[in-house]
């Protein structure tokens, strides 16, 4: 049946999803929407290309309702204790440094309050917001960072509390410091048809992707520690130094309609990559990256330290468009603290390297359970589905004991992978393997299960491993690939299925 619901709603924003049966992120045709208010005169009627309707200019605390050819939803906006405009306190597109208006403009903000940024480009270096507070960037408002990071801001490892406030690759660092910063910031909202350009493509944060520099790590486009009840709604995020949206420790997270956006060669810049988070949804958002589209992560355990692992649970993805990239849904590899309850549906996935991707080693423990993908549409992604246990990534990723296929003893430090749904899904231009799969000997990955895979397979396409791990052999237009690995159904290859009804 076709769904109506209501995504996301701020003050003066709203994100609804119009899908009628089968629809992923593109409408199979454009769907026809009016948007009455108060008192039942129309406010703005057009037609829906997306499955995620984003609707501005609205009212505080007023009702309103949209119509549709499959039925109409309501929704009543939350009320603003006041409204505060960004050139009231000195910004201005025409200075270099916006910086210090930006931080009386939040200051100024009262609780339930809105933030604006009018049209313009405005120059800041890391802007730090606050609890219950909405940050609003009207259509042509872009905030930009600069490219000299001279004087830049960075988050130490850990607060004075002990709480891990940096992070890199999934453990405690000293990192810099986001365009846009969100620590505490329960209730926080950002919304609009405007840009936060994060600048990485100035000054020099893609030429050292995996160094120190001034005793810190590159920083996020924008990041969000320890924030619960989060929106984020409407906006483009483009231009990450690393990772683009890094929600770190936080519940109840919501992003909806978002544009996400950087160069193919920018380095390690993924896209939306939830750490140790509970109950995520992410529905509506347009993906073009440099690396993987979404990753989930759950940070990595080390030798010396397990105290800032957590888990992330209850992820939901739908509706998604993910193009270009090395994976579209990933899941790892920091994934010490356990993964668990991931839904990916009705999304697309455009010239990915990997579809839904799955990647830890030994030495990580931690679990990834119950992880669902339905509904998806692929096409030329490489390897629909990878699961590997043997992943090189890190110093000793290479290493004999992390690369030997002998069992090797189960303690906290062995990765567990179970459950997998892998279901309704159709692959054209498949050009390295179908599905691979790669199990650890003493914890094969348990309970995968395929249904209704349909693929069809790239011509003559050049061999390559399907995983990264040692010993994989190049493949091209491989069917099922696995070892170690408990599974139920097999890709079905959509020529030789139209070819056998035909005879």
């Amino acid at each position: 049946m076709p769904k109506l619901d209501v995504l996301a709603l701020t003050a003066r924003t709203a994100a609804l999803l119009l899908a009628p049966d089968g629809v992923k992120f593109r409408q199979a045709r454009p769907v026809a929407w009016r948007l009455t208010g108060p008192g039942g005169g129309v406010r703005a009627e057009g037609l829906a290309d997306t499955a995620v309707l984003f609707l501005d200019r609205l009212d505080p605390g007023s009702a309103y309702r949209v119509a549709t050819p499959f039925g109409e939803i309501g929704f009543e906006t939350p009320p603003c204790t006041g409204l505060m405009d960004l050139g009231m306190f000195g910004a201005s597109p025409h200075s270099r440094d916006n910086t210090d208006a930006f931080a009386r403009a939040v200051a100024a903000v009262p609780e339930g309050g809105t933030l604006r940024v009018p049209p313009g480009r405005f120059v800041t270096r890391p802007v730090f917001l606050k609890p219950r507070m909405t940050l609003h960037l009207d259509p042509g408002a872009v905030i930009a960072a600069p490219g000299d990071r001279t004087g830049w801001p960075q988050l130490p490892a850990r607060d004075g509390a002990g709480r891990v406030t940096g992070t890199w690759e999934g453990l405690p660092e000293a990192s810099f410091a986001a365009p846009v910063t969100a620590i505490d910031c329960p209730g926080l909202k950002i919304t609009g048809r405007g840009t936060i350009d994060a600048g990485g493509d100035r000054g020099d944060w893609w030429t050292w992707p995996k160094e120190t520099r001034d005793g810190a790590r590159r920083p996020r486009a924008v990041q969000i520690i320890h924030s619960d009840d989060v929106v984020l709604s409407g906006i483009t995020i483009r231009n990450a130094p690393s990772w683009t949206l890094h929600p770190y420790r936080c519940r109840r997270l919501t992003a909806a309609a978002l544009t996400i956006a950087n160069p193919p060669d920018s380095p390690n810049t993924d896209g939306f990559n939830p750490e140790s988070c509970d109950n995520v949804t992410i529905t509506g958002v347009d993906f073009s990256v440099g690396d993987d589209c979404i990753a989930i992560k759950a940070g990595k355990r080390a030798p010396d330290q397990v105290d800032h692992l957590a888990p992330t649970r209850g992820v939901r993805i739908a509706h998604c468009r993910m193009r270009r990239g090395h994976g579209a849904v990933v899941i790892g590899s920091e994934m010490s603290g356990g993964i668990s309850d991931v839904t990916v549906e009705n999304c697309e996935f455009h010239g990915t390297d990997r579809g839904l991707r799955i990647k830890t080693r030994r030495g990580r423990g931690g679990h990834v359970r119950d992880i669902r993908l339905h509904g998806v549409e692929m096409d030329d992604v490489a390897t629909p589905l990878a699961v590997n246990a043997f992943y090189f990534c890190d110093p000793d990723g290479r290493d004999d004991w992390v690369q030997d296929r002998a069992p090797a003893p189960v303690d906290a430090t062995t990765p567990e992978i179970c459950g997998i749904s892998f279901e309704r899904v159709t692959a054209r231009g498949v050009s390295v393997a179908a599905a691979a799969i790669l199990g650890l000997p003493e914890a094969p990955v348990r309970g995968v299960a395929m249904r209704d895979f349909r693929v069809s397979y790239a011509p003559a396409a050049d061999p390559e491993p399907p995983l990264m791990a040692l010993g994989v052999a190049p493949v091209s237009g491989a069917g099922l690939i696995e070892e170690n690995a408990d599974v139920e159904g097999a890709p079905e290859d959509m020529n030789e299925t139209e070819e056998a009804i035909r005879c």
